[in-house]
């Protein structure tokens, strides 16, 4: 018999794929314990606040393994330039091996919730800034000072979030494309050796 964290695992990373792909709004219930494969009162029982609650959930968890992902990219490359390159490929590779389906769950709930939900508009603030703590403190070691750190984490932020839009909208990558090599070109202006 499979453990009940392995049912809440479950339902919180089925959540995650349905929101990433369609939205807050777009996404039901019945359809999370569906692709979950958990009995219907399962999501009750591990969230008893229901939708909101898994909501709230999947954004500080889904927030957290990109952030996470983020720092992959960058620990695997010799510069910054190199991860900011890496990190725009990698996004672009996976539109188009999901069919422009898999973006940010972030932002895809953030642009939904923002004005409608203030429990849900707060997860997402939250993720968004510990992306932007500790992206400035990680690009820091480049030799930026913390507040350079801190604007060119945010232009990642942006860029990256606005050029998903535009992607999966335009269903190809030259939004990703532009995006990155404006944001390597930022990056430039802001190291010491530029």
């Amino acid at each position: 018999m499979e453990s009940v964290t392995g049912t809440r695992e479950r339902i919180v990373n089925a959540g995650a794929e349905l929101l990433r792909r369609n939205g807050y709004t777009g996404t039901g219930v019945k359809q999370i314990v569906e692709a979950a494969n958990a009995p219907f009162g399962s999501l009750y029982h591990f969230f008893p606040g229901g939708k909101e609650q898994l909501g709230e959930e999947v954004i500080r968890t889904s927030g957290m393994m990109y952030l996470a992902l983020f720092e992959i990219f960058f620990a695997d490359e010799p510069d910054l330039i190199h991860g900011i390159e890496a990190c725009f490929a990698s996004a672009a590779e996976t539109l188009k091996a999901t069919d422009y389906a898999d973006a940010c769950p972030i932002a895809t709930v953030a642009l939904e919730v923002a004005s409608t939900n203030e429990k849900l508009r707060i997860a997402t603030a939250d993720v968004f800034t510990a992306w932007i703590e500790t992206g400035a403190e990680k690009l820091g070691k480049y030799g930026l000072g913390p507040e350079s750190a801190r604007r060119l984490t945010i232009a990642l932020v942006n860029s990256l979030e606005g050029a998903f839009v535009l992607s999966r909208s335009l269903r190809n990558t030259e939004a990703l494309e532009v995006a990155g090599a404006s944001s390597v070109a930022f990056a430039r202006t802001l190291l010491p050796d530029a």
